[in-house]
C-alpha cells in the first residue's frame, strides 16, 4: 500500500470516529477550516522550490550533535523532510515509509534527514518510535523551516483547539509562538540547488518516497 493510501486509510477512520478515535464533528471540522484557509493564504507558493538555493543550516540532532547541510552535501545529494511532530499520526506514518524507502537512497549516497520545531526529547521519540536509522534534527524556533518559507502561524481558533486537544505546542517545541512548519519533502544536490520540492499546507497528503528515486538517479549521472 502507498503512503498515501496509508495516510487516506487513517483520515477516513479518524473522521468516521472509529475506536480508538472518538472526536466530535466540530473538530473535524474547525481542522478542516484551517486546513482551507493555509491553502488559500497561498503560503505553500512562496516557499523554497525547485531551482532555488537551498538554504544552508546546522541543527542539532537529538543526542546534541551538530548536522550541517555542508557536510551532508560533500557526500551526496539530500533528501530532507519537513514535518510537524511526533504528536503528528501523518508525520509518524511518513517516517516510516522515509524509513523503508532509505536502502534505495543509499544507493545514490543520498543523506535522508527529518527537521521538526521539537525539542531533542520529542525527537528521541521521534526516532524510537518510528524505528528510524536516519537523524531527526531540532529546529529551534523554526529558523530553519522559515528560510525555507514554511513555517506559519496557527490561527487564533485553532490554538484553542490544540489546546482541548492537548497538543501543546509551546511545550513540545519550547517555543511560544504557535508556529509550524507546512509538510514539505525537498532533494538537493551537492551545489545546493534544490532539485526536487513538494510542499503541502494539507498535513494529510504527502508525497510517495519513491517520487525521490529519479530525482536522485538523475543526481548521480549528472555527477558521473
Amino acid at each position: 500500500m502507498s503512503l498515501q493510501a496509508k495516510l487516506d486509510a487513517f483520515k477516513a477512520d479518524f473522521e468516521a470516529g472509529k475506536p480508538p478515535y472518538s472526536v466530535p464533528r466540530s473538530v473535524i471540522e474547525t481542522m478542516h477550516r484551517a486546513t482551507a484557509e493555509l491553502i488559500q493564504s497561498g503560503a505553500a507558493r512562496r516557499a523554497r522550490k525547485a531551482g532555488d538555493i537551498a538554504p544552508p543550516f546546522s541543527l542539532k540532532d537529538p543526542e546534541g550533535n551538530a548536522v550541517s547541510s555542508a557536510n551532508l552535501l560533500r557526500r551526496g545529494p539530500l533528501v530532507l523532510s519537513f514535518y510537524r511532530g511526533v504528536w503528528c499520526p501523518y508525520c509518524n506514518m511518513e517516517l516510516q515509509a522515509l524509513e523503508a524507502a532509505k536502502p534505495e537512497f543509499d544507493k545514490y549516497g543520498a543523506s535522508l534527514v527529518a527537521i521538526s520545531p521539537q525539542t531533542a526529547p520529542n525527537s528521541r521519540k521521534s526516532v524510537r518510535q518510528n524505528k528510524l536509522s536516519f537523524p531527526i534534527l531540532s529546529d529551534v524556533k523554526g529558523q530553519v523551516g522559515d528560510a525555507f518559507g514554511l513555517r506559519f502561524h496557527l490561527q487564533d481558533y485553532l490554538v484553542e483547539l490544540y489546546k482541548q486537544l492537548k497538543n501543546d505546542l509551546p511545550t513540545f517545541n519550547d517555543d511560544p509562538s504557535w508556529t509550524l512548519p507546512m509538510p514539505a519533502r525537498y532533494v538537493i544536490g551537492q551545489d545546493g540547488v534544490i532539485l526536487y520540492s513538494e510542499v503541502n499546507p494539507d498535513y494529510t497528503r504527502r508525497p510517495e518516497p519513491e517520487d525521490m528515486i529519479p530525482v536522485l538517479q538523475r543526481a548521480t549521472a549528472v555527477k558521473a
